[in-house]
């Protein structure tokens, strides 16, 4: 009997104390069984439909589709992707959507005796077997292999439609050209454009790039363009930005907004389309010499309001770091001094706020790549991944700021793969693509997910939720905080933002040794209260659903 009470009160103990590094503050984590087989690591979460939740699985070079029961969480099918082939050419996979509970597996392949770069769509059945129909969606004429670009996917926000869009460079013609298609959930076109943007980079210090592209809730469509170059003779920075719009009211006929902007340079430029009937332009932008050389350092963030009633730009907003910031992010000596940001933070999430403001939040982020170990085709390469801390902004509606903080966090994951080229496809000398830059395939499900952080936004109030090191429960201030270590021991924390900016810090009330982890790169957001995410530690993982209760 003794034996029987021992084992129930352990129970007991352990059940509560798993509760409670599942549960911090308002954050309710509830997970599946645990998946029994070792068939890789699931990346991405695609979605949840016909009472089944669809992941992508990667295991070495091979892809797989897992399914899951939506109640339970437990796997029911895994299924390897398989993709045929075209004209003898093996496809390459690119992506898999689920639209409006159809689920496709999108492959490319490039014809080089052609010159055309092929995407294709193969229906997949709800228990994630691919089939035998195959809809072909872009083949586009590039100029040669070398440049042949890359597709960039976007889902509607009522996850009804695909946009896509596909770029490559025609340097004999001094111009880029985009192709951008629409598609329905039978993957239908509904709009398609090509254009090629023309540049001159004989004008000094010359950048051109696609920054963004987006589609709101009126399935209009959008694309901004950035052209920079210095006027030696002025002795001036020149920005010009363009955004394109493709209204479906309109019948989808081009319309340009054009911003000229002098003496400041953009850095980067991220697009939202809002529920205003406005798209918010936004990014960091950098001071600039009295030559016309920019800094190339981060004077502070922008933003640009479209008003698509009317294609104006409106309130045309350059907010420099406030102070308290860039002592955070400098150093007060530093900071005294009026010394700028390293330009070595990206845009991580752009959130549309109640009163029609933006909240931006950005992050530290390096990718530092070792030195190659061992001989030709056997040789591999480490590669870190560094995602420290996040400058969150809140902007008002006209684009003037609010308030600043800085989440305090220092993350870092190491991956060892076979040797290839990181950039290729990316840029190409003063010509960028820059929407859609993520981990490579090849090196998801290996460590970078454990590392960033899932923003949550409801009512009103920001929340942000990372894995942290357990040493630095309760601690905000970014000096004192500890590097985050090894992610297998990493304890999630939540950090909650009021209406001023300022952060409470919440970390769960007990740590279990051995208890999964969250990987933040790996989520889904169902609505603004619900998320499906992923955790696991060494062999084990799971499934789980993550609820921002009231």
């Amino acid at each position: 009997m003794r034996k029987l009470i021992f084992g129930f009160v352990f129970f007991l103990f352990t059940v509560i104390t798993a509760q409670a590094q599942n549960k911090i503050d308002k954050v309710n984590i509830t997970y599946g069984e645990e998946i029994t087989d070792d068939k890789g690591k699931i990346f991405k979460i695609i979605g949840e439909a016909n009472n089944k939740i669809y992941t992508l699985v990667t295991k070495g070079s091979d892809f797989f589709l897992k399914v899951f029961d939506s109640k339970a969480m437990k796997q029911l099918s895994l299924n390897k992707i398989v993709l045929p082939e075209i004209k003898d050419k093996d496809l390459e996979f690119e992506e898999v959507v689920l639209m409006n509970d159809k689920l496709y597996v999108i492959g490319s392949v490039y014809h080089r005796k052609e010159k055309k770069f092929t995407l294709v769509g193969i229906s997949v059945t709800e228990n994630g077997v691919l089939s035998q129909n195959m809809t072909t969606l872009f083949e586009s004429i590039v100029a040669k292999s070398s440049d042949r670009g890359g597709f960039y996917f976007r889902k509607s926000p009522d996850d009804q439609m695909l946009l896509i869009m596909h770029t490559a460079l025609f340097e004999k013609e001094d111009a880029m050209k985009y192709e951008i298609k629409f598609f329905d959930e039978n993957l239908r076109t509904a709009f398609s454009t090509e254009d090629k943007v023309s540049y001159d980079d004989n004008k000094k210090d010359y950048q051109f790039t696609i920054s963004d592209f987006d589609v709101n809730t009126k399935d209009d469509v959008f694309l901004v363009v950035n052209e920079g170059y210095r006027d030696k003779k002025k002795k001036e920075k020149v920005e010009k930005v363009e955004l394109h719009i493709f209204k479906k009211d309109n019948a989808y006929k081009k319309e340009v907004v054009k911003i000229d902007i002098v003496d400041k340079e953009i850095i980067n430029c991220k697009m939202l389309a809002t529920s205003k009937n406005d798209v918010k332009l936004s990014g960091f932008f950098s001071s600039v010499r009295e030559n016309g050389k920019a800094n190339k350092e981060l004077k502070g963030i922008y933003n640009i309001t479209v008003n698509l009633a009317n294609n104006t730009a409106e309130n045309v907003k350059f907010n420099e770091f406030d102070h308290p910031t860039k002592v955070k992010l400098l150093g007060e000596r530093r900071a005294n001094k009026g010394k700028d940001v390293k330009p070595l933070y990206n845009i991580h999430t752009i959130i549309e706020k109640n009163d029609g403001g933006l909240i931006v939040i950005s992050e530290f982020q390096t990718v530092y790549i070792g030195q190659k170990q061992g001989i030709g085709p056997f040789g591999l390469q480490p590669i870190t991944y560094t995602m420290n801390e996040m400058i969150v902004n809140s902007l008002k509606p006209d684009g003037s700021l609010e308030w600043s903080n800085v989440v305090a966090k220092e993350q870092s994951a190491t991956v060892t793969v076979a040797t290839f080229n990181f950039f290729a496809g990316s840029t190409s000398g003063s010509f960028n693509v820059a929407v859609g830059l993520a981990i490579p395939l090849g090196m998801m499900g290996k460590g970078p997910e454990y590392l960033s952080a899932i923003p949550i936004y409801r009512n009103g109030q920001l929340n942000i939720l990372f894995n942290d090191n357990v040493k630095n429960k309760g601690i905000t201030d970014i000096e004192k905080i500890k590097s985050m270590g090894n992610y297998n021991n990493a304890v999630p924390t939540l950090f909650i933002f009021d209406d001023k900016g300022n952060i409470t810090r919440k970390d769960p009330e007990e740590v279990i040794k051995n208890e999964l982890v969250i990987r933040p790169g790996v989520y889904q957001r169902k609505n603004d209260n619900e998320y499906l995410i992923y955790a696991s530690r060494k062999s084990k993982d799971k499934l789980g659903r993550m609820i921002l209760e009231d």
